[in-house]
């Protein structure tokens, strides 16, 4: 059990580290058209291209596969558990409603993840559905890709909407993930849970608000 909590805080952490780097690219879809295009289409070039980009796309496929797999082998786990622990121990009063519902929470985000994946990875990598052009530079037109869907109000509210429960399971998960590799200092974790807030709040409205503002471009 501790090998599989270990893995799910050591793949958690690294995609959070992700989570930074993917918001700094998708600001660039606030700037102004002109300049966003050439900037995200470079961008996303050097991403598809870079030997060492790749090796750290293969890390974070690795990472998500792990994440999902220990985390719903856990979680199986755990509700075989309750239907016998629980009857004695009044586990809700003791836990939050987060940490209670990871596993649905997991869910939702994974669906998020396999919905975008099928929109951009799957467009772009693998040539699949409509084809994508070239920009100016003769780079893949990634960010026509992208402005495109987010001119889609249906996809805009769903990509919105599923930044909830990732703030929600990256609030739980990043300080939870800490003492799962064995930091149990008092005073620490209550500055890692704060920072976690922030991140957690940071990357949800982040992520949640740029669809709306590239919109209403």
């Amino acid at each position: 059990m501790f090998f599989r909590k270990s893995i799910i805080a050591l793949t958690g952490l690294f995609l959070c580290l992700f989570l930074i780097v993917h918001l700094s690219a998708n600001s660039i879809l606030l700037l102004p058209e002109e300049t966003a295009r050439g900037l995200y289409n470079s961008y996303s070039t050097t991403l598809r291209e870079s030997p060492i980009i790749k090796i750290v796309a293969y890390v974070l496929y690795l990472s998500i596969v792990l994440h999902v797999v220990y985390a719903l082998l856990i979680t199986l786990n755990n509700r075989k558990a309750k239907s016998k622990r629980y009857t004695l121990n009044q586990y809700k009063d003791n836990s939050s409603w987060t940490s209670q519902n990871m596993g649905l929470l997991g869910i939702m985000v994974l669906l998020f993840i396999v919905v975008h994946l099928a929109n951009f990875w799957a467009r772009i990598k693998l040539g699949m559905g409509e084809g994508v052009g070239f920009d100016s530079n003769g780079h893949v037109d990634v960010y026509e890709v992208t402005y495109s869907l987010f001119q889609n109000i249906y996809y805009v509210l769903f990509y919105t909407l599923l930044m909830i429960p990732l703030g929600l399971h990256l609030y739980h998960g990043l300080k939870s993930a800490f003492m799962t590799l064995g930091f149990y200092h008092k005073k620490g974790l209550r500055i890692i849970a704060k920072l976690s807030l922030l991140y957690a709040v940071v990357m949800a409205v982040g992520f949640g608000v740029i669809p709306f503002i590239v919109f209403f471009k």
